[in-house]
């Protein structure tokens, strides 16, 4: 417009040079912005062409002359326009940037999220920016313009606005932020910081982090230092403003240089604080990283005695909390030197403004930061105890989940849930402590400002220092400042301290014992004829015990031979094979061990993921070899029958397998390593006499013919067949040599063969003649989930980093989560959860009210002051302090109450959401256990509840905080500048508009945040349950990769997301610097509360659950069976038929039977005929298609589920004890006296070993009874039943652990104590069964035969029959 003027009165030949100048350079830069974009936008270089640079390097020569030029005329003093200096200097700016770019930037790689190639023809597997078939993120190559703006960060949100982000779609991490990269960094620097003793300390663990992220910190702490100096040029150049409005001026030009400096100071600012925030988030990531890694290797070489100290769910905790927490530190870690930077700077502002009265600021700053010391230890000690709490809590919940079937077969889940609600209530009693002192913390620093301003004007007052408007209004913008740090030192005070609590418990785990490294003497494969001796061996479980757990071994195994080891219950066989394997501590002598080992346990250990995953474990695939195992482990079969074959996902612990065929999948596992030594601990116990009989011939005998073998074994047919046979009692070997010679040469042997014999001995007394050989067939039966429901649901192996689709209709399913934007409905029921919502209106009626008057007090300061010393104040001194002070502290109480309802609020919240999922998880049905890995429900019940108990009140109410800030911002502004809406408006539609275009990205990358903890934790879980078999196979090498590849891909989300977060805050800040309305400063504050959808998701994941399907009522009250029912135990089952899940074929086709009351009725079959899911059937834990099943004429279907299932009593086929003591293993729902407890207890012949020990009935039990052997185990088990005396008892494979001694004795019991009693037995020793009154016989879900079982014994050709005569054959046979 004002060329135009200049038109109208003449031009001057300067005003057309000068508008041809501005018309030229218009058309120039704006041709080269085409040319760039059409030119170079494809172009794969990594430099900016020579010409460019050119163009870059004379333009800014030019602008430098030409401001040089400026200079001099200025200091001629020859009248310059100001439009030509900005101008100027401008290009000068600009182009010192673009000279930066054209020589020491690189230009960005094409290759991001949304342009990958379609074919990768080259064939090459990993292009040089790409990690296994993902991008890697743009971020690692990005140029200086874009790492300034995070631009690199919009085609992912792009993305995430056109579609649902997923995994797949979020780029890799680069190498320095990845474990793989910075993991080895950092844990030789630990090792370094250790030293020879090994012992990390907190302070140790503190170096090598700082060590791995030295960068990030160097940058934030730079970063910090120009954030805190450039928001202080405001409150100084406050007062010089306010005189240049009233007109003094000093010298021209003053309000543009003042405008200017205010501009340079916000973008700084703003670009500090959101450089600061990433960097440390980004430090974050990697903190996190490193230790959860260094805590799952250590995981992996605990040894036993150390990890009875810290329980799996403690050691989850590690990761799930603590990790978490020390990663969230990098952002607080400048906090302590920049709030004294702070304080300092405050101080010389103030002093330059009010003088000496600035002594006074310092020692109420002083006064309010000591009061904070009490409280912040006080924050501590209760963070401490809520962690402990925490710890107790997690480690019960991680045992039950694992336990749940066994506890919905007892009916003892609801006092289970009781013990766990319990457990919460002493951890909400600390939660309770801890959020009030945060509440009073939290008052004492909203009224910290307002304190410090008031005794400041009152020192001013007294010592006669002037207040004029413009001192007064750069105070109160000095003592907003100075809220930040007083606000933040509470913050800083907790964060300090909960990340030392953290510290030091990460500490404290990773200095742990490992396994004795010198146990065992490993010489060269192939070096020597002795594949394992061990010479004066003195080898115990516990170190400080004054009697060893082995005691004077002395053996020597030869290459290639055979040795069976036996022994009654406890007697030492199990921890034999452990000290070979070198889990066992040394007390002295020697174990040599020559060759590579495999070892199968006595309680299988499956991992979740493809049967095929499991049998190769870690070797190349070998089709020839893998068929091999697969015949001589009668897997083909099991394997024809299911869907998906041998790539069937296997359910968390093998959850939808029998346990013959998790027994199968592991000596497969055993047969394909190819080792030279294998150790077999008791696995034929868990499989029927046939395939028994096939798996030691196949297999023992077979493939592993020429192999070092050493098997635990109860059955005495298997002997014969052994080189040397090792008879163990009570940790001894107290006879060992070939079968024939020893049976004469002492008692302990001839005992388990007279037991044999004695069991032989109802065979041979019902007259069965052998039949003619029957062929070992191979038709082993159909495959039947004997647990667990298999869904329609699309299932994920997450530990790869591509997912692979897999087909419908797999057990696991990939983790559910929302999609799309957070519901409403979920911010309303967080804030309705607590009395139906009816603190949210005082809450916010406090905030409005502290607004207010902040904003009163502010403005009755500036109005009752004069502008100079010459104006007359409006008011007195006296009032003007006295309605301050008053405004001051009626603000001050707003705060308490705000942060006391706020409190009271959160904590009832949580403590409600707790109890409702809690409870919904208790009451799911044993489908949902089966389809959900543990690691799910556990990573609700610790990181999401961890979120809600102490992040989202907070957050909550901040956001409240921020909203009101605003409103009462804009009612200012309408007051003193309606103008500034002309702008404003606009503003804030762009701030919407970019919220909405980021909020789809940031959703689902917090989303994906959750779903990929999950995997992390239930692998580290499964490793924990499994460490020995993984060190027996040497693969913790390859188990460390996996726990890093998760890892990696739970980074992913977690730093993209922070760079979205800073992405938006970015633009927001630049958007409120341009239009420069202190306005739209606050604007800012918003994204903290609002956009940050990373915690409400934590509320959305723990509601979820809180709508789980619920089993049918516990109790019926109006259908409550008679107080005596079951009175004869009658069983009637009409037209059974069930399945697993609506889409799936039928398990049992059509049973229809009757069990007579007060007898005895064995179920036999071959695996996977249906037996288990008949049991489970009649517990209700599978519901039936159709027919039904009466008791006492009773139909279940028609009573609650606990009144079923605590009248009758089950011994497990998995023996299951509970962390705790022998009491509360035999009496969890303590309904018994003493009395009765020690007589089940000497019935079950546990008597004595329990009176042996110090604490009787209070003698400690450890995690999964680990303490006790699989046999005593077993044996409580029947304490527990011979307690409840139930007139319906099954018995589920319940001697499948114990020696045939102990089972004579079982079997002696039972027919002792339950003669009158409905006994059903499913068995694979026949002679089990062989005492029934009657057997039935399934085959594919039918009944094949039920008769007794001399009637079925006569006719030679009846299955039963031919069963045993197998079983007699295998028993007379030996197999040599």
């Amino acid at each position: 417009m004002n060329y135009f003027y200049w038109h109208r009165n003449d031009w001057s030949e300067e005003k057309l040079v000068t508008l041809f100048d501005l018309a030229i350079r218009t058309l120039a830069w704006g041709a080269l912005c085409v040319y760039l974009h059409t030119q170079f936008s494809n172009s794969s270089e990594s430099k900016f062409p020579n010409l460019l640079r050119v163009w870059w390097g004379s333009n800014f020569s030019i602008s430098c002359y030409s401001l040089v030029i400026d200079i001099l005329l200025y200091k001629e003093h020859v009248s310059l326009s100001v439009q030509s200096l900005v101008f100027d200097v401008v290009c000068v700016i600009s182009g010192l940037f673009f000279i930066y770019v054209g020589f020491f930037g690189k230009k960005e790689g094409r290759n991001t999220v949304i342009e990958e190639p379609l074919l990768n023809c080259n064939g090459n597997a990993e292009s040089n920016n790409s990690k296994g078939g993902t991008p890697v993120t743009p971020y690692s190559n990005a140029g200086i313009f874009s790492i300034l703006t995070f631009s690199w960060m919009g085609p992912l949100i792009a993305l995430g606005n056109q579609k649902t982000l997923d995994l797949e779609d979020v780029p890799e991490l680069y190498k320095g932020d990845s474990v793989v990269g910075s993991f080895p960094n950092f844990r030789n620097k630990l090792e370094g910081e250790c030293g020879a003793d090994g012992r990390v300390t907190t302070f140790h663990l503190v170096k090598a982090l700082i060590f791995s992220v030295w960068k990030e910190v160097g940058w934030t702490g730079l970063y910090a230092i120009f954030y805190t100096l450039a928001s202080y040029v405001g409150p100084y150049l406050i007062d010089t403003f306010v005189q240049y409005l009233y007109g003094r001026r000093q010298f021209k030009n003053e309000g543009y240089a003042l405008v200017s400096a205010f501009m340079v100071a916000k973008l700084v600012e703003c670009l500090c604080l959101r450089h600061w925030i990433f960097k440390a988030q980004q430090a974050g990531v990697r903190i996190r990283a490193v230790l959860v890694t260094a805590i799952y290797n250590k995981g992996l070489t605990l040894s036993c005695q150390s990890k009875q100290g810290n329980t799996s769910g403690e050691i989850i905790n590690f990761m799930t909390v603590d990790a978490e927490r020390v990663g969230d530190f990098p952002y607080y870690m400048h906090e302590p030197w920049t709030i004294i930077l702070q304080v300092g700077l405050a101080l010389v502002i103030l002093y330059i403004n009010l003088g000496l009265a600035a002594i006074a600021t310092l020692v109420a700053t002083i006064v309010v930061m000591l009061a904070n010391v009490p409280l912040g230890s006080l924050q501590e000690k209760f963070q401490e105890k809520l962690m402990e709490s925490k710890d107790k809590r997690m480690k019960a919940t991680s045992e039950i989940l694992r336990n749940m079937r066994i506890l919905k077969l007892q009916a003892w889940e609801m006092k289970f849930l009781s013990k766990i609600n319990e457990l919460r209530k002493t951890e909400a009693g600390w939660l309770r402590k801890f959020v009030y002192t945060s509440a009073m913390t939290s008052f004492v620093f909203w009224g910290a400002p307002t304190f410090v301003s008031v005794v400041t004007f009152v020192v001013c007052m007294l010592s006669g220092i002037p207040l004029e408007s413009g001192k007064i209004l750069s105070a109160l913008a000095t003592f907003r400042i100075l809220q930040e740090p007083i606000y933040s030192l509470p913050d800083t005070i907790s964060m300090i301290a909960q990340t030392k609590v953290s510290l030091d418990r990460i500490a404290s785990f990773l200095s742990l014992d490992d396994l004795q490294p010198d146990v065992i003497e490993n010489l060269p494969r192939g070096s020597s004829d002795t594949a394992i001796e061990i010479v004066d061996g003195n080898f115990s479980w516990d170190l400080s015990s004054p009697s060893p757990t082995l005691k004077d071994l002395n053996f020597k195994v030869c290459q290639g031979m055979r040795v069976a080891v036996c022994g009654t219950v406890g007697s030492g066989k199990s921890s034999l094979l452990s000290c070979i394997l070198g889990e066992v501590p040394k007390i002295s002598g020697t174990l040599k061990m020559c060759g590579t080992k495999a070892y199968v346990s006595q309680s299988p250990w499956i991992q979740s993921g493809k049967i095929e995953e499991n049998i190769l474990f870690g070797q190349e695939m070998d089709r020839e070899r893998y068929e091999r195992v697969l015949e001589a482990c009668s897997l083909k079969k099991d394997l024809e029958i299911l869907s998906f074959g041998d790539q069937t996902i296997i359910g968390e612990r093998g959850i939808n397998l029998s346990g013959g065929q998790k027994q199968r999948i592991q000596i497969a596992r055993a047969l394909y390593q190819d080792a030279d030594i294998y150790l077999f601990d008791d696995p034929f116990s868990a499989v029927d006499a046939h395939t028994g009989s096939h798996l030691f011939k196949e297999c023992l005998l077979g493939l592993l013919g020429s192999k070092t073998v050493i098997y635990v074994t109860h059955q005495v047919e298997f002997l014969p067949a052994a080189d040397l046979i090792l008879v163990m009692k009570d940790g001894r070997i107290t006879q060992a040599g070939k079968f024939n010679d020893i049976l004469n040469s002492g008692t302990d042997f001839m005992e388990l063969v007279g037991a044999h014999a004695e069991a032989l001995s109802v065979l041979n007394s019902a007259e069965v003649e052998p039949v003619e050989k029957i062929s070992v067939s191979k038709e082993d039966a159909e495959f039947a989930s004997t647990s667990g429901v298999v869904q329609n649901v699309e299932g994920t192996d997450v530990q790869k980093s591509k997912t692979d689709d897999l087909p419908k209709g797999q057990l696991v399913q990939e983790e559910e989560r929302e999609k799309g934007r957070v519901g409403l409905s979920v911010y309303w029921k967080y804030i309705t959860t607590a009395y139906g919502g009816a603190l949210v209106p005082f809450i916010l009626l406090a905030q409005v009210l502290f607004q207010v008057l902040q904003i009163g007090s502010n403005y009755w300061m500036a109005w009752a002051t004069p502008v100079s010393e010459d104006v007359k104040p409006a008011v007195e001194t006296s009032t003007l302090l006295t309605v301050y002070v008053a405004l001051a502290v009626g603000s001050s109480f707003c705060i308490l109450f705000r942060s006391m309802f706020l409190a009271t609020a959160g904590y009832k919240t949580a403590s409600l959401l707790f109890s409702k999922m809690h409870l919904c998880i208790f009451r799911a049905p044993m489908s949902f256990f089966d389809a959900t890995p543990s690691g799910r429900i556990l990573n609700r019940a610790s990181t999401d509840q961890n979120v809600v108990d102490l992040n989202m009140p907070g957050r909550i109410g901040a956001l409240a905080n921020s909203m009101i800030q605003l409103l009462g911002i804009i009612a200012v502004m309408s007051q003193v500048a309606w103008q500034v809406f002309i702008i404003f408006i606009p503003v804030i539609a762009i701030c919407i508009w970019l919220q909405q275009y980021y909020i789809s990205s940031a959703r689902e990358l917090a989303r994906l945040v959750g779903v990929c903890k999950a995997p992390v934790i239930q692998h580290f879980a499964e490793t924990i349950s499994g460490s020995t078999t993984i060190r027996s196979f040497d693969q913790e090498s390859r188990f460390r990769d996996t726990n890093m590849k998760l890892m990696d891909g739970y980074g992913r989300p977690k730093f993209h997301t922070a760079a979205a977060m800073e992405w938006l805050c970015f633009r927001l800040d630049m958007l409120s610097s341009i239009t420069f309305g202190f306005c739209l400063v606050f604007l800012i504050s918003i994204p903290a509360g609002v956009i940050d959808p990373g915690k409400i998701i934590s509320v959305e994941r723990l509601l979820q659950y809180t709508t789980i399907p619920s089993e049918p009522p516990l109790v019926i009250e109006s259908n409550q069976p008679d107080r005596s029912w079951p009175l004869l135990g009658k069983v009637d089952i009409h037209d059974l038929q069930v399945r697993y899940a609506p889409h799936m074929p039928l398990v049992l086709r059509g049973i229809t039977c009757s069990f007579p009351g007060g007898m005895k009725t064995g179920v036999v079959g071959r695996t996977g005929s249906g037996k288990s899911t008949l049991i489970q059937t009649l517990f209700r834990i599978v519901d039936p298609a159709s027919g039904q099943i009466l008791i006492d004429g009773i139909d279940i279907s028609s009573i609650g589920l606990h009144d079923l299932r605590s009248r009758l009593s089950i011994i497990p086929q998995d023996p299951t004890m509970f962390e705790g003591t022998v009491r509360s293993n035999l009496d969890p729902l303590e309904e018994y006296r003493d009395e009765q407890i020690w007589e089940a207890l000497d019935k079950c012949q546990l008597g004595d070993e329990v009176r042996g020990k110090e604490g009787k009935l209070d003698s400690t039990v450890s995690e999964n009874g680990e303490n006790w052997s699989m046999g005593q185990r077993q044996l409580v088990c029947l304490g527990r039943v011979l307690l409840k005396k139930s007139k319906v008892l099954v018995l589920d494979e319940a001697t499948a652990s114990v020696d045939t001694a102990t089972d004579n004795l079982i079997q002696q019991t039972l027919r002792q104590h339950f003669t009158d009693c409905t006994v059903i037995t499913i068995a694979h020793r026949i002679t089990s069964v062989l005492d029934s009154d009657m057997v039935l016989l399934l085959s594919h879900g039918l009944i094949e035969e039920y008769d007794s079982p001399a009637t079925l014994l006569e006719n030679k050709s009846s299955s039963f029959a031919q069963l045993v005569a197998e079983y007699t054959m295998r028993s007379n046979s030996s197999f040599e």
